[in-house]
């Protein structure tokens, strides 16, 4: 068996006729399909059987609900391929995604390929700043990518990627449960620490769709600024202390939770996001005003400047001065100037 892909499944009633769609068209014949069922409630275990029925190469798990990483386990522990990758179940691949990432493992003779993905409806491509198609020693990896899992969560999902499996072995890279840090990105963070090299592909196949309720329940009722203090603050794997000090770390924790609360800032002052301009700035106010926000963005400020662009400047002059006025009013300019 050359790859094994791993779908846990949740609820995923919806879309998951197209994902399995998308999979059983796999131009690479010699694959499995491991669907994890994690306890779901609606019709996704009635539509599992009927494709497994028709395609054996279709293996199906039950579990009672214990959350995707449990079900991204147990799907390691049963996969036999000599790679492994993984799709949500409420997401679709092209027809020769797996059959082009397993091609450039072996041309490459590499652990890892990182490719680029489609995001929303829109088919938005989301790519990476590193150099395509050449091999990317264990010393890049060391130097760039596992950095990155720390600055930023732009490259910390496990589906944009095929692993080799033997590397994923001798890693001991796992899914953790309740990991401030994202499971995908602890799994990540793993097995780079181990892997010799690996390969990134300007090549987008994989369709990434995020649909677990509308813009304004998740942004409402989620504290994704609570998210990211846990973020700030969680202990990294032990590597980490090996390849930097406390400074280069501190540095790159601060970067992450500036960013953050700079992409919530842009969300909240949407209209979609249905908040009251009293709830917006009583939201901005609590981020800018945070001992953990004004400590990483003195940090910031000191190893970047100030700032990347003149949107970024603005908002951290405006985020220095704790006026969360002028930064609502400054994230409102950006959203109508950009048309969003």
């Amino acid at each position: 068996m050359e790859v094994s892909v791993i779908v846990p499944v949740y609820n995923a009633e919806a879309h998951l006729e197209r994902c399995i769609a998308s999979l059983r068209a796999q131009t690479l014949e010699a694959c499995e399909f491991i669907f994890v069922n994690d306890g779901s409630t609606d019709g996704s275990r009635r539509i599992l059987e009927r494709h497994a029925a028709l395609d054996d190469r279709i293996v199906l798990i039950d579990q009672p609900n214990r959350g995707v990483s449990a079900a991204r386990n147990a799907g390691l522990d049963a996969a036999i391929g000599r790679f492994v990758g993984f799709v949500d179940a409420d997401d679709e691949v092209a027809p020769e995604w797996f059959e082009t990432l397993r091609e450039a493992a072996e041309r490459h003779g590499c652990d890892a390929v990182i490719a680029e993905f489609a995001e929303g409806e829109a088919g938005r491509t989301v790519s990476f700043p590193f150099p395509a198609g050449v091999r990317l020693d264990r010393d890049y990896i060391r130097s760039h990518l596992l950095p990155n899992f720390v600055e930023s969560d732009r490259c910390n999902a496990v589906w944009n990627k095929l692993y080799r499996m033997s590397a994923v072995r001798r890693s001991g890279a796992r899914f953790p449960n309740r990991v401030a840090l994202g499971e995908d990105g602890w799994f990540n963070m793993l097995f780079f620490a181990g892997a010799e090299s690996a390969v990134y592909l300007n090549y987008c196949g994989y369709r990434y769709r995020e649909t677990e309720g509308g813009a304004t329940r998740r942004w409402r009722d989620r504290d994704y600024f609570a998210r990211a203090l846990e973020v700030y603050h969680a202990e990294l794997p032990p590597i980490y202390a090996e390849l930097m000090d406390e400074r280069e770390l501190e540095i790159l924790r601060s970067a992450k939770l500036i960013r953050s609360v700079l992409a919530y800032i842009y969300v909240y002052c949407r209209p979609a996001v249905g908040l009251t301009p009293a709830e917006r700035l009583r939201r901005l106010r609590r981020m800018i005003d945070h001992r953990d926000v004004r400590r990483a963005l003195e940090v910031y400020r000191a190893a970047f400047g100030g700032g990347s662009g003149r949107y970024e400047r603005i908002m951290l002059e405006l985020m220095s001065r704790r006026s969360a006025l002028g930064v609502y009013c400054a994230a409102t300019w950006s959203r109508l100037r950009n048309g969003d």
